[in-house]
């Protein structure tokens, strides 16, 4: 059993029979707050996103933003794979542009809801993150994969480029690398995927809720307030020339003054300095 109680290549904690096909939310109630686990089940298509699985995923996953109390997100997939792509029986059936735009509109909406998440997004890469899939886990703010995972955009292959999220590439691994694996196509291991930072942390299955548990204590550790600016100020960064993203960041630091979590937090590091020099 692992520390989320469910085994280790379970998903988080259990709360209800999971859906056959679709996206569960799970909730873990702790000290200073929630944490909400989203997993996608497709397993006859190995997680893959189809339109019945996308659309469970924007009606599940969007409530989310208005949570208050919610300190972080766990995105991951059931069994032993993230997600494997866009469903390719989909994708076959596909005759005309517009249908390509409105299928690929749902992998943009999936992925976006989890970049304007207010809180911090965690994907925990448990197999495959293929195409669609790897855009969601870039998607996300924190990436820990197992060391046994694949990952690649193998689009061109199928006769169609990589898209929508994939823009975030050049950014994460730069544009070398970027353009190797969308014109190439080919897929590559967990070890190079965390050569090229495209993943933060890559261990064995057992160890991989342990991985993800370090950062969602991390999080909790940290101002929730601050935390929530931070990544809002982050996804405006995004968008700015580097001036402008510079003067943004001076008002929401003074936005963090607005509460009282700095006066805490700064007390709070005071007197655990204080100890560790042997005070009172």
């Amino acid at each position: 059993m692992s520390e989320y109680g469910v085994r280790p290549d379970d998903t988080g904690p259990a709360s209800r029979a999971p859906p056959t096909t679709g996206v569960e939310v799970r909730f873990q109630e702790r000290r200073g707050g929630r944490v909400a686990f989203v997993i996608i089940h497709n397993p006859a298509r190995a997680n893959a996103l189809s339109s019945e699985v996308m659309d469970d995923f924007v009606r599940a996953v969007s409530p989310l933003a208005a949570e208050d109390d919610l300190r972080c997100v766990v995105l991951t997939g059931a069994g032993k794979s993230f997600v494997s792509g866009a469903d390719i029986d989909e994708l076959a059936e596909i005759a005309f542009p517009a249908e390509a735009r409105a299928f690929i509109g749902k992998v943009h909406a999936c992925c976006l809801l989890l970049r304007e998440m207010p809180a911090p997004v965690i994907a925990r890469i448990n197999g495959p993150a293929l195409g669609a899939g790897l855009e969601l886990a870039i998607s996300c703010d924190l990436r820990v994969g197992v060391d046994t995972a694949v990952f690649g955009m193998p689009e061109v292959k199928l006769g169609v480029p990589s898209v929508v999220e994939a823009a975030l590439l050049p950014g994460i691994v730069g544009w070398s690398r970027a353009r190797e694996m969308m014109l190439l196509g080919e897929t590559f291991d967990a070890a190079a995927a965390l050569a090229m930072g495209l993943v933060d942390e890559s261990v064995p299955a057992g160890e991989l809720n342990a991985a993800v548990e370090r950062r969602i204590a991390a999080l909790f550790a940290a101002g929730q307030n601050a935390v929530r600016l931070q990544k809002a100020l982050m996804r405006r960064w995004e968008s700015l020339p580097l001036k402008d993203a510079i003067i943004a960041g001076a008002d929401v630091f003074g936005r963090a003054y607005l509460t009282d979590e700095p006066a805490r937090a700064i007390a709070a590091w005071r007197e655990a300095r204080a100890k560790g020099k042997g005070g009172r």
